[in-house]
């Protein structure tokens, strides 16, 4: 049993987070759940003192805590600080929480899971290429461009070609309703000028007769077979089926170096199993999704997730 503070970072709604609270709370913490974009100022007051030593107090409805106190945080999926079309003074007021109580959590003296820094530099495509390939990944050719000639030489030289955004970025159709953009087979012939508005990722179509998901939390690795039939298994759950694999030789050393460059302590991967055997990176993200994961193969990640927040570490 431990007494340690932990503060978890996220919305009311994350059940994610919800599945690690439940093991911290088993085992003694003291949880903050705090929401700071949705909770402050409402429902929250904030002081920070920089006096003899820091002092950073949080008070809620529940907990009045020294958050300098805290052993770990715990990063998941906190409310924007500003709304979608914010009038003059909410723009005012939401920059200056992001920076003032935004400022005061990204300074705590311990461990993130994962620092809200390290998640904005790892997220960026271009940096995950090339840290996968330092590390010894595998990564199918890629070409990021806005050129169209571009793209038909680099379909005729390494196709069939995929076209994915760089982002997951949610839209609205023409029929009104919230779209995503799925992982797309691109037939060079119909690309036309409109290639040149943005930046767009194409890479080369891997062989695949599988894909893996590999969920790392500090120095453990939950390898998971997803068995779907599908380009992009995103695009229907229900079609997907999950088996608990040991990991390729040599993949869990990579997936630990590569979490090392971004200075991270957890990773989603995800990769093409070729039908050769060899796993293809294809991204990792820091703050991914695992819920539903241990929901359907029983992987023990909430408690992995739980283990490296309560672990004993030097302070920074």
């Amino acid at each position: 049993m431990t007494d340690a503070l932990v503060l978890v970072l996220t919305h009311l709604e994350d059940q994610t987070a919800d599945m690690v609270i439940g093991h911290l709370g088993a085992r003694g913490a003291q949880v903050v759940r705090f929401d700071p974009g949705a909770d402050f100022p409402g429902h929250a007051e904030v002081s920070a003192w920089f006096v003899d030593r820091p002092v950073v107090r949080l008070c809620t409805t529940s907990r009045d805590v020294d958050l300098q106190q805290a052993r770990a945080v715990y990063y998941r999926r906190p409310t924007p600080y500003l709304p979608d079309n914010p009038s003059q003074i909410e723009r005012f007021t939401g920059t200056q929480a992001r920076l003032g109580v935004g400022g005061l959590l990204v300074a705590l003296p311990c461990r993130y899971v994962n620092h809200p820094w390290a998640i904005n530099a790892a997220e960026r495509k271009p940096g995950q290429l090339i840290a996968a390939r330092q590390v010894g990944f595998p990564v199918p050719a890629t070409l990021i461009t806005n050129r169209v000639d571009d793209v038909r030489a680099f379909a005729a030289e390494h196709g069939p070609i995929v076209y994915k955004p760089l982002r997951a970025t949610p839209y609205t159709g023409q029929d009104g309703q919230s779209a995503a953009m799925w992982t797309t087979r691109v037939d060079p012939a119909e690309l036309d000028d409109t290639v040149s508005r943005t930046a767009h990722l194409f890479q080369t179509l891997i062989d695949k007769v599988a894909d893996l998901r590999v969920t790392v939390v500090g120095g453990r690795v939950f390898c998971v077979r997803i068995d779907s039939g599908l380009l992009d298994w995103r695009q229907d759950y229900d079609r997907l089926s999950y088996t608990v694999v040991d990991p390729p030789p040599g993949l869990a050393d990579r997936c630990l170096a590569y979490l090392q460059e971004f200075g991270l302590y957890f990773g989603a991967f995800d990769f093409a199993l070729h039908r050769d055997g060899t796993p293809f990176f294809l991204e990792c993200n820091p703050n991914g999704q695992w819920g539903w994961l241990e929901d359907a193969t029983g992987a023990p990640i909430a408690a992995a997730v739980a283990d490296l927040l309560l672990e004993k570490h030097d302070r920074l």
